[in-house]
């Protein structure tokens, strides 16, 4: 069964409270203050059956200007709105302004409830209606149905509770498969059981025992019970005012404006890229980083606007624009939001967020603008290949992804597999996570790293490549390795690069010697095999006259790449057959004497002691010795 969730709006004692009475039985004003006035400052919610025994909450919002924050945090959820205006007075200014802020919110339906119609005349209602017509021109409750009423004397009420179920009919059923979020809206505790918080859940469904954490804050915990309209329940679905007992955390470590939601679903931000309108009522321009007071989900923020794509916002102009915050607060993209003038505080417009994560932008810049106009007009699958084009370079996973976007993962999963099967972006699934690359990156990444080398090629001939831990950390720097590693195999199987041993060179690519290169290269080999473990050291032979100093760096280079010559330590370097000599000399010592010092491996090799150490020590570092106090013993 669909959750519905009523909420009413209106001007200061135009009756909300009492027709919320007797709609159900229950008084929802609970502070003394509010009962000693007579009038609503703070949320108050209660529930009732329909006729077809569909139950309904109820959120009851004050209606006096300045307790307009709580009437805002009220506004959280609702599915239908019950628009109340007092018949002895018509159309107030917090009639107008909760219409507005109703509307802006992105509330879809709703219908106009005229109270104490018993005071009036039949034809001072009908004047009441012409006004309210008028007033609810050009928004959601156009044309919707009026229906006076007594509250007191119940006329009327019973066509309330007719439309009300009429119109949860016509209500799309909340997705209980997406990310589940509770917004805060009230936070006590109760002695023996710990702190409480409240609020609409939005979508999803929370679980008796599921690990959550409040945000913006990171505090984790755990869900010990939930109630769902003052009644236990195990779980609680997106539509239905819920109450939760948690675990491990303070009263005052929440306020008003958290968010409950899974662990690490979502991610703090400092700044929001928006789509905002101002009303057409408003009668002043919105100048570029005007302080405002943004009013998202539970929670009210300090911010200034700044305008992207116009100098100033007239009323009733759209704006794409990017909310610089004063405090951190997390979202999710279609959020719908509301802004408030900062001094004097009237309400002058909202909007939908477009980004909850985004990067600091630049006022008309092309690329920025086209980006949200994606986002703004594209739907789903557009918003995902344009995050994974856009944020090609970070490599996020899929969970990252879900985690920035407040979204779940097979959700956006599904996307990317749509994508991959249109040929957009390749999969690249490692540990359990799986890495979108857009195919738009890897024709970039191609071009660029085929200039590199072609550079490097010119530069280095004789190498047969440039390293491949140089061009990971040069062009997948922000790449997990082992993806990073991924990428360059594929790159090199699809033909693009060839690999030998850990150098990366183009695919044409042959290091040539001429022939002074290669008689210096000859002379090289000589002379580390003239004296087997006294080779030259490479700064002697740099500085020697065996031809330019760079061509025998270079060549010397290409050895050690190819493995004509294996370097040992940084002043040691052996042929491989040296090496080879050594290590079987050494084997067949330790086996004969059952261990060797170092002065017996220097003369043995008939070397000096520093080599002798090094050689020992690259053994070691093998596995194929190891030390046994003053001698090397045989690993195995």
């Amino acid at each position: 069964m669909k959750h519905l969730i009523i909420g009413t709006a209106g001007h200061i004692d135009h009756g909300k409270t009492t027709l919320i009475k007797a709609l159900t039985g229950r008084e929802t004003d609970r502070l003394k203050e509010e009962k000693d006035r007579g009038i609503s400052i703070e949320l108050g919610f209660t529930y009732f059956d329909l006729p077809n025994g569909q139950r309904a909450g109820i959120i009851d919002v004050p209606g006096h200007e300045k307790f307009i924050r709580n009437m805002l945090a009220g506004v959280v959820g609702i599915d239908i709105v019950m628009l109340v205006v007092a018949a002895d007075e018509g159309i107030m200014p917090q009639t107008a302004e909760h219409l507005a802020i109703l509307d802006m919110a992105g509330v879809k339906k709703g219908f106009v409830v005229i109270t104490k119609a018993d005071m009036v005349e039949e034809e001072w209602i009908e004047l009441v209606k012409e006004e309210v017509w008028e007033a609810v021109e050009g928004t959601f409750l156009e044309g919707s149905p009026i229906i006076p009423v007594s509250s007191t004397k119940k006329t009327g009420i019973d066509k309330v509770i007719s439309l009300i179920q009429d119109m949860a009919v016509e209500l799309e059923d909340k997705n209980v498969n997406d990310m589940p979020r509770l917004p805060i809206d009230r936070v006590f505790t109760i002695s023996g059981f710990g702190t409480v918080v409240t609020g609409t859940l939005l979508a999803g469904k929370f679980s008796v025992g599921d690990e959550v954490e409040i945000y913006p804050s990171g505090i984790k915990s755990r869900i010990r019970s939930i109630q769902v309209h003052d009644q236990d329940a195990k779980e609680a679905f997106g539509g239905q005012r819920v109450a939760m007992n948690l675990a491990n955390v303070k009263k005052d470590e929440i306020e008003r404006g958290n968010v409950v939601a899974p662990i690490n679903a979502m991610v703090s931000t400092m700044m929001l890229d928006v789509k905002v309108k101002l009303l057409k009522s408003l009668d002043k321009v919105i100048e570029n980083r005007t302080r405002l007071k943004l009013y998202l989900g539970t929670e009210e923020i300090l911010c200034r606007i700044v305008l992207l794509d116009k100098e100033a916002l007239e009323p009733g102009e759209e704006a794409y624009a990017q909310l610089r915050l004063e405090a951190e607060t997390v979202a999710k993209r279609g959020d719908r939001f509301i802004l408030r003038f900062y001094s004097p505080m009237f309400t002058i417009g909202g909007g939908e967020i477009l980004e909850p994560n985004p990067a600091k932008r630049k006022r008309f810049d092309d690329d920025d603008i086209q980006e949200l106009k994606i986002k703004d007009e594209g739907d789903f699958g557009d918003i995902v290949e344009h995050m994974i084009l856009d944020k090609a370079k970070l490599y996020l996973s899929v969970k990252e992804m879900a985690r920035e976007t407040s979204m779940l993962e097979e959700n956006i999963l599904e996307e990317i597999r749509n994508l991959q099967k249109a040929g957009k972006i390749t999969l690249y699934e490692l540990s359990k996570d799986i890495y979108p690359v857009h195919m738009e990156h890897i024709a970039n990444l191609v071009e660029s790293m085929e200039k590199v080398l072609r550079v490097f090629h010119s530069k280095y001939p004789l190498r047969a490549g440039a390293s491949k831990e140089e061009m990971r950390s040069r062009f997948l720097q922000k790449a997990k390795p082992k993806l990073a590693e991924g990428i360059i195999e594929d790159l090199v199987q699809k033909g693009h690069f060839k690999q030998e041993k850990d150098l990366i060179s183009l695919q044409d690519f042959k290091p040539e010697y001429s022939d002074e290169q290669l008689n210096i290269k000859n002379k090289i080999l000589e002379l580390f095999n003239g004296d087997a473990f006294m080779p030259p050291k490479k700064e002697d032979l740099i500085k020697s006259d065996l031809g330019k100093n760079e061509d025998i760096e270079e060549i010397i280079m290409d050895m050690l790449n190819r493995q004509e010559l294996i370097k040992i330590s940084e002043d040691l370097i052996l042929t491989p057959e040296n090496l080879q000599k050594s290590k079987l000399e050494l084997i067949n010592h330790i086996e004969e004497f059952g261990g060797v010092s170092v002065a017996e491996y220097r003369d043995l090799l008939n070397t000096n002691r520093k080599n002798a150490i090094g050689l020992l020590e690259y053994f070691d570092q093998i596995k194929i010795t190891r030390r046994d106090g003053e001698k090397r013993v045989l690993v195995n």
